[in-house]
């Protein structure tokens, strides 16, 4: 079975970094990429389930989802501005 959201334009892997490597690095990737773009963030450290939809809520960016599998934390991100 498949998510509704499985295009998207970039991964970023940032399991084994703590607070707030996660977010500082989402947030250069997100300045890269074109507004509307999906980015698929891995994380490992349970702050980021309140940071990073902080960080979308502060920024504009949509959080379209977020899974937990194995101790890992999955978050579908779409840039602002489309």
């Amino acid at each position: 079975m498949s998510s509704n959201h499985d295009i998207f334009s970039a991964t970023l892997d940032v399991t084994g970094h703590k607070c707030p490597l996660p977010v500082l690095r989402v947030r250069r990737l997100l300045e890269r990429m074109s507004p509307g773009d999906i980015v698929k963030v891995m994380a490992t450290d349970p702050m980021t389930q309140i940071d990073l939809p902080y960080f979308c809520q502060q920024g504009g960016h949509v959080l379209l989802e977020i899974t937990e599998k194995d101790s890992i934390y999955y978050f579908l991100i779409k840039k602002a501005g489309e």
